[in-house]
């Protein structure tokens, strides 16, 4: 009987969902390996006969064949959406699947830059060509002010009050702040505006970053530009736009910066969002003792006393 509502969960996905073929084939997948479970080792064929610790048990299974907890996460999605369809077709009474805790997910910190390394890229993306000097501007802002690269991306004319030394961004959910400018970023965006913009900016329109045709630049475009740079710099760390803005957290609380004040510059709704960082200047701080401090790190030559 399982096999057989796993066939029509599968078209209600296909016709009732509009599912693609691949989300659909891991879903069947996932759910196959379920299914056969209950079935070889307690005997089930009704939905109604599966308890909350049938479940539990195929995920005991799963952490003994050493599946990584994302696999484990999403083949309990694929469980709950399919008790969910059980019910929904009153096939059972309850959704079963609802409520059974999940291992954590461990929270890979995010790559950051040194400040030596900043330096280095600011320093492979100097030159006079306009573009050139439109890299090295982008780069200045979204360190310097700990942007998104989406953010930076939508910059307008009007959003910029150089003299002033801020920014109006809109974030996720279109919610706006304001964005202090530093000295370094201020003088690279005047420079692009004066030397650089005016030449690449060959039709009407007021965003502030365009490419070489004049026309909005592109996350892939931009992407492409910091990879050039980051070979450029002799960076080895796999660095995207965000790294800039995780270097940006992660400066700023290394050298004593309120974690209030980081989350109200990143735009962060929930501060638990922003604290990832103070596991980041810890993670340094352990690295340069580890490095620096002269028994830090004992070998043992001396125990026998």
């Amino acid at each position: 009987m399982l096999q057989r509502l796993l066939k029509e969960y599968e078209y209600y996905l296909r016709i009732t969902k509009g599912l693609s073929a691949n989300s659909i084939s891991s879903y069947v997948t996932d759910l196959t390996e379920y299914v056969e479970f209950v079935g070889r080792n307690y005997n089930i064929n009704d939905p109604q006969m599966i308890t909350k610790q049938h479940i539990r048990n195929f995920i005991a299974r799963l952490k003994r064949k050493k599946s990584t907890v994302s696999s484990i996460s999403r083949k309990m999605s694929a469980i709950r959406s399919f008790h969910k369809y059980l019910l929904l077709e009153k096939l059972v009474t309850t959704n079963i699947a609802l409520g059974i805790r999940l291992p954590k997910k461990e929270k890979k910190l995010p790559v950051v830059l040194s400040v030596e390394e900043v330096d280095a890229l600011m320093v492979a993306a100097g030159g006079s060509e306009a573009l050139d000097i439109r890299n090295r501007a982008m780069l200045e802002l979204l360190y310097g002010s700990g942007l998104r690269i989406s953010e930076l991306l939508e910059l307008r004319m009007g959003d910029l009050h150089i003299n002033m030394g801020f920014l109006n961004v809109s974030g996720k959910g279109n919610k706006e702040r304001i964005v202090p400018i530093g000295a370094e970023a201020s003088f690279a965006l005047k420079k692009y505006l004066e030397q650089s913009r005016p030449h690449l900016k060959k039709v009407p329109g007021d965003i502030l970053f365009v490419n070489s045709r004049g026309h909005a630049m592109s996350r892939v475009g931009f992407y492409k530009v910091l990879q050039n740079l980051t070979r450029k710099a002799g960076i080895t760390k796999d660095v995207s736009p965000h790294t800039l803005r995780h270097s940006f957290a992660s400066h700023l609380l290394a050298n004593g910066v309120d974690l209030r004040v980081v989350q109200e510059l990143l735009g962060h709704e929930d501060i638990s969002t922003t604290q990832i960082y103070t596991h980041i200047s810890k993670q340094q701080l352990q690295q340069v003792y580890e490095d620096y401090h002269p028994r830090a790190q004992q070998k043992g030559d001396d125990e026998d006393v």
